[in-house]
Parts: structure tokens; sequence; C-alpha cells
């Protein structure tokens, strides 16, 4: 399989758990000039995961990173868990655990009643410990220094929230959303409609659009393809 980095080429990413996005788009900037002798190449990410998020990745090279607003823009699929009975303050588990509740009363049905009132269009609150940029610094340095900024809710639209499997305290789930929707946000308010607390647990972006992490490549599988 052959790309042509310079002239333009879209790369589906199954990234790695603990790497960043811009780890990745790094490791393959540093591959292509190495490799094929590019010395200045453009490339880009179409959308941020986390950290402690795996899954699908779309990086756009040359002229294809004229497109990455428009990759961004498309629905997003998310599988993982949520841990019920206590918060954390990252919404993940990058923090400690603050808080912890009783969920002894908590049943099956309760749990898949609350799913259905995430369907549809609502403003969410981002996370203390995101990227957003307020007053030009990102959220997560502030809240690392144990400063909480003002962060204005968000419109959203969940197209899909579905329950696949119930282990207390894990909660299984599917997902379809719009850009920006954060999965960490909806784990954390899912416990406070709960009366209880919530926290992400595990996070795989499985498809972005008609793209499918299943057709995404492993860092050892492209770094193979680019010394081709």
């Amino acid at each position: 399989m052959a790309f042509d980095f310079d002239v333009g080429s879209v790369l589906l990413i199954d990234k790695p758990y603990q790497w960043t996005s811009f780890d990745v788009v790094n490791k393959v900037r540093c591959l292509i000039k190495h490799h094929k002798h590019i010395k200045k190449i453009k490339i880009g990410h179409a959308g941020t995961l986390d950290p402690l998020a795996t899954g699908l990745l779309i990086l756009c090279t040359g002229s294809y990173t004229k497109k990455i607003d428009e990759y961004q823009g498309m629905e997003k699929e998310y599988t993982g868990t949520f841990v019920l009975g206590a918060t954390r303050p990252s919404y993940d588990k990058e923090t400690e655990i603050d808080n912890t509740f009783d969920i002894s009363t908590i049943t099956e049905d309760q749990i898949y009643q609350v799913a259905k009132t995430f369907v549809g269009n609502s403003n969410q609150v981002p996370p203390q410990f995101s990227a957003k940029k307020i007053n030009g610094e990102r959220a997560y340095e502030s809240a690392r220094k144990g400063i909480n900024l003002k962060i204005e809710p968000k419109p959203i639209f969940i197209r899909e929230f579905e329950i696949t499997k119930i282990e207390l305290p894990f909660v299984y789930f599917r997902t379809l959303c719009s850009k920006g929707t954060y999965i960490r946000s909806l784990a954390n308010d899912f416990g406070i409609k709960l009366q209880n607390g919530a926290y992400l647990d595990t996070l795989r972006r499985t498809s972005i659009g008609n793209y499918h992490v299943n057709d995404a490549f492993s860092m050892e599988t492209i770094e193979k393809l680019i010394a081709q």
C-alpha cells in the first residue's frame, strides 16, 4: 500500500492507550521525514482522543489537511464503561477518587431509564480537565494547579445512547454523538442523574462518520508501511 504524503493522504490510526493524539501526529511526522526524506510535511489530526482512550484517529497530510474540519464535524461512535459509586475530578482515571457513594439501591431499570434522557439535543459542560482554551490557557493546565475555571456549557447532540451490559459497579455503553461531546462529562452527568457518582473507566472510539476503527492501522503497521 502506497501513500503520497506530500501531495496528500488520509491515514486511519488505532490510537494506543496512553498516547496523546499529538504523540501520534509527531510520530508519523518523524517517520515520514525519515523514511520518505521529506523535509517539511503538513500533518494534523481530525479530532482529539484522550490519552486514556483508544481507537480511531484520522490523520491528514499535505493538501488533505484542508479536509480536517470536514472530518471533525462528523458524528462519532464510542464504546466504553462507566464505574458507578465514585467520582474523580477529571471524570476519568487520570485523577484519584474524591468521593464515594452507596450503589446498593440502584436498579438496572433506573440505569436504562437514565440512559434514555441523554438522547437528543442538550447543553454539556466540558470537564475541568480538558483541552478547552480559556483566557489563552488550557483548562487542564489550570485544573492541575487546583484552579477551577468557569467553563460555559456547549450544545451537543446524542443520536444514540445504549447500555450494552450492567455488571455493577460497571456499566457498559455505546453512543453515537456529535462533535464536541465529552464522554467523560457524560459519565459524570450519568452519576448525577442517578443521584450518585460515576466516572469513565474505559473508552474506545469505534467510528467517525463512515470511517471505522476496524479499517485503521496500528502504530506498528503504519511504521512498516511508511518504511516501505
